[in-house]
């Protein structure tokens, strides 16, 4: 049996002519007429009863007729769910993401994905760099949202908010006073920074530039969470270099200021498995490249 035996049966079902079903189904009457045969022999049933004059559902043509109702209808919510899956409009998508990310205009392209594709289940992970990188090799996220931009194998990573880093300082110290202050100024200052180990890139860039500047930095703390570093600063543990971002998490106690120079590849990067990933990702992707813009 095949499914267009189920569409002619209901054609004739429903005209209870041949000749009308048959130009309903754009075909001659004759195929149809063997087309039906056919159905009833490989069922072992009669469907309809035939008179010179008139053609009638039999007891078991009428229940054949509501099944074929159901199948069609299935058949028809099968496809759609099909379509629906390979265009990224249902499924789930794990995303790991950086604490800092959050201060970022990341909750607002949440927010726009969820409002545009509500049947796809978000599950959201706050993770270190480094935590999200093995992650992704563990198939734990489909995509991470990481501080820097690393450089792995198997994986694809691409620049989403570029973002530059401020100073951030006690809010009486004397460095303060300056709108700008260079890193060189920064030499005698001990430094509260991300553990290398969980961020080595963000950590890398920050160590690499104060070298530039002919200094390497006295670290007395580190942490693991951005907020916890600025806690500590508005403690007078010492100075931080952060996202530009932060200065959105308001803490009092903290001020920032703006770097001389620039640290380069910095912000926040996606990064993603290259080879056997979802559609939902894809959408996912071009929703935030967009927002991002």
């Amino acid at each position: 049996m095949e499914l267009r035996h189920l569409h002619y049966f209901i054609a004739v079902a429903e005209e209870l002519h041949f000749s009308r079903a048959a130009e309903r189904l754009c075909i001659s009457q004759p195929p149809l007429s063997q087309q039906i045969r056919d159905l009833e022999d490989e069922l072992g049933v009669k469907l309809f009863e035939r008179t010179k004059r008139q053609v009638h559902l039999t007891e078991a043509g009428k229940v054949f007729l509501d099944r074929s109702y159901l199948l069609l209808a299935q058949l028809e919510q099968a496809i759609a769910a099909t379509q629906r899956i390979g265009r990224g409009e249902v499924g789930q998508l794990a995303i790991g993401f950086v604490d800092s990310a959050m201060y970022t205009s990341l909750p607002e392209m949440l927010k726009g994905f969820r409002e545009q594709f509500p049947a796809v289940e978000l599950r959201l992970q706050e993770m270190t760099t480094a935590q999200q990188i093995q992650a992704l090799y563990d198939k734990q996220i489909d995509v991470g949202i990481v501080r820097s931009a690393i450089s792995e194998p198997g994986l694809s990573v691409e620049c989403l908010l570029p973002e530059s880093l401020v100073l951030a300082l006690p809010e009486n110290h004397p460095l303060s006073a300056q709108t700008q202050v260079s890193l060189s100024a920064l030499a005698d200052e001990f430094f509260i920074l991300f553990p290398a180990k969980l961020g080595p890139v963000f950590y890398q860039q920050i160590m690499q530039s104060c070298e530039q500047a002919g200094f390497r930095p006295k670290v007395t703390q580190e942490a693991v969470q951005m907020q916890t570093i600025i806690g500590l600063v508005a403690a007078g543990l010492g100075i931080a270099i952060v996202p530009a971002s932060m200065q959105n998490f308001h803490r009092s106690g903290v001020i920032y200021r703006l770097l001389q120079e620039q640290i380069s590849n910095t912000g926040l990067y996606l990064a993603w498995r290259q080879y056997g990933s979802a559609p939902v990702l894809s959408v996912f992707l071009n929703l935030v490249r967009k927002t991002a813009q």
